[in-house]
């Protein structure tokens, strides 16, 4: 990355920061609440997380004998879902840019009695240290929006993926009841930060994630991102309201 690329401006929530500062910002909002991640994860949502990520993998529809890479997925949360729905055949990687994150995950997959099956890398979505077309499956949730380069990551993604394998990212979008939008901004920027300051100590990590959500790109842009990225047969789907979306793409 040039010096000019470094310096060019990027968005942190809705602080505007030079590019090159974002990942290490988004790295200090992770480290903060590593240990409180999946707890927040249920108190945010009323559990109902839970339901969406089940929608994700049950989408997949993982086999014994595939290899699936989860990206951003550094407590388990998604890989141990795969594993329950497919058995110990299936292999998992984990790759998250965050140490705390994957420290997490390690310790409950010991927990857990998970030994092998699973492989845990320390890496940017942006440039993945996965060989090209070695994955049969590619999962993200939640963590698309923290990227500094969405492109770059989308196209990783394609990259790393087999002839027939399939990317699903699972991320907050635009509420597609703008009735809600009131309640849902009251909730985002008053009770979510107050939540984050209770349970994980830390209001303003979880300020950011509220703004980060606005700053997403809305589904179907998205979606164009995805084709220009190279993959096919896009679509998405909208669950509770549009709250989270659920985009598909296949290498073919």
């Amino acid at each position: 990355m040039s010096d000019t690329e470094i310096d060019r401006p990027e968005w942190f929530g809705y602080q505007s920061v030079p590019v090159g500062a974002k990942k290490p910002l988004v790295r200090g909002v992770f480290d903060s609440v590593a240990g409180s991640y999946d707890l927040m994860n249920d108190l945010m949502s009323a559990g109902i997380h839970r339901l969406w990520k089940h929608e994700m993998v049950d989408l997949l529809a993982p086999r014994a004998g595939q290899h699936v890479l989860d990206v951003a997925g550094g407590t388990g949360d998604i890989a141990f879902r795969l594993r329950d729905r497919a058995g110990q055949g299936l292999r998992v990687t984990i790759c998250d840019i965050n140490q705390a994150m994957l420290g997490v995950g390690r310790d409950r997959a010991i927990d857990r009695g998970i030994l092998e099956g699973i492989d845990w890398l320390c890496g940017d979505a942006e440039a993945l240290p996965v060989t090209s077309g070695s994955v049969d499956g590619y999962t993200i949730a939640f963590g698309l929006r923290n990227v500094t380069e969405i492109d770059a990551a989308l196209a990783e993604a394609r990259r790393v993926l087999r002839p027939g394998g399939r990317f699903l990212c699972l991320e907050f979008s635009p509420l597609s009841v703008p009735v809600l939008s009131r309640l849902y901004d009251l909730y985002s920027f008053e009770i979510l930060p107050r939540l984050g300051q209770l349970v994980a100590g830390d209001a303003d990590s979880y300020r950011y994630l509220a703004e980060s959500i606005r700053r997403f790109p809305p589904q179907d842009d998205l979606a164009q991102r995805m084709v220009a990225a190279g993959f096919e047969r896009v679509s998405w789907r909208n669950m509770s309201a549009g709250v989270v979306a659920l985009h598909s793409g296949w290498r073919l």
